[in-house]
């Protein structure tokens, strides 16, 4: 059995515009110890799978319209709030976007981390900061003790982050969301926020959820991935099959759209894909794709195409997959 299993989920928002149909029947399973990516452009819903796992949307104005999320054999939509809080840390923790948002400005490192072993793990004062201390150590903040004493703003964007992630990481939880982790970070903190996922994987054997626009990050990183468009999985595969063998062409113009100084990729232009993500409230009765998609037919407006499998585990949801 999966650690995570998210079958057919739906998660709509009402707005003035209309139904905005954020995650539409999507579908993945996450094994335990696996780094699985999903990458897509903004506004394809990735943010919203992660917040809907964890039912941290607000309800109004979102809403759970179909499907199930079970991890460990429960469905996460079906048990109580008081479950759920009890989950959320101790079982699956979230990197957020943001660190700077993300964490309480007016609240020191300490407070907002050792808060996390009280109500967790219910530990007095004194052993929640000593905690605090040796999981601030393992994520490579240098002087523990001294950065508990200090706020959000006078750490650096990469101190920030590792912060974020020791607090993800306090309660060993089998499954961590990381939504965009590296963004805004230089390349070289960017490099060291992904060696520190992956060591602590190898040392506590932790499932990922990668969520990322970085395809670069998804070679170095991932065991699988999905890629989203516009609420749904476009295409899935274990990553050597997807960079070897791409099968959408949303896929394609997105790896087309990585910039290159080296042999027949070199470029004086970047690549693009034309167009934008479709409005969710007013999405084509077809491919969603179809208006940007190059090697779009007629059909290709009249239905929308289902998740197939093409070869072992390779999924894409394309009229013409078979022709790539």
């Amino acid at each position: 059995m999966p650690l995570l299993e998210v079958d057919g989920l739906r998660t709509y928002f009402r707005t003035p515009a209309g139904l905005a149909k954020a995650v539409d029947d999507v579908s993945l399973d996450v094994e335990e110890g696996e780094i699985r990516a999903i990458v897509g452009e903004s506004g394809c819903g990735k943010s919203v799978l992660s917040l809907s796992i964890l039912r941290l949307l607000p309800q109004p104005p979102a809403f759970h319209a179909g499907g199930e999320i079970r991890f460990g054999g429960r469905d996460l939509l079906k048990v109580s709030q008081s479950e759920i809080r009890h989950i959320r840390g101790n079982e699956i923790s979230m990197i957020f976007q943001e660190p700077m948002s993300a964490l309480n400005p007016v609240f020191t490192i300490g407070h907002q981390l050792t808060e996390v072993y009280r109500v967790h793990r219910g530990v007095d004062a004194r052993s929640a900061r000593r905690q605090a201390v040796e999981m601030l150590t393992l994520v490579g903040v240098p002087a523990p003790e001294a950065r508990l004493r200090e706020y959000p703003f006078q750490l650096s964007g990469g101190m920030r982050q590792r912060v974020m992630i020791a607090m993800a990481l306090a309660c060993r939880p089998k499954l961590l969301i990381a939504d965009e982790p590296t963004t805004a970070l230089d390349v070289t903190i960017q490099a060291q926020i992904l060696d520190l996922m992956r060591d602590l994987r190898e040392s506590l054997g932790t499932a990922i959820i990668l969520i990322t626009h970085d395809l670069g990050v998804v070679a170095e990183m991932a065991d699988r991935v999905s890629v989203m468009y516009a609420g749904r999985v476009a295409e899935s595969a274990e990553v050597e099959a997807l960079f070897d063998r791409t099968l959408h062409p949303y896929t394609r113009g997105l790896m087309h759209a990585v910039p290159s100084m080296a042999g027949d990729r070199a470029q004086s232009r970047l690549t693009e894909i034309g167009g934008v993500v479709p409005n969710l409230t007013d999405l084509p009765e077809g491919c969603r794709f179809e208006p940007r998609c190059p090697l779009a037919v007629a059909y290709c407006r009249k239905k929308e195409p289902p998740l197939e499998t093409y070869e072992g585990a390779h999924m894409a949801a394309c009229w013409r997959a078979g022709d790539a």
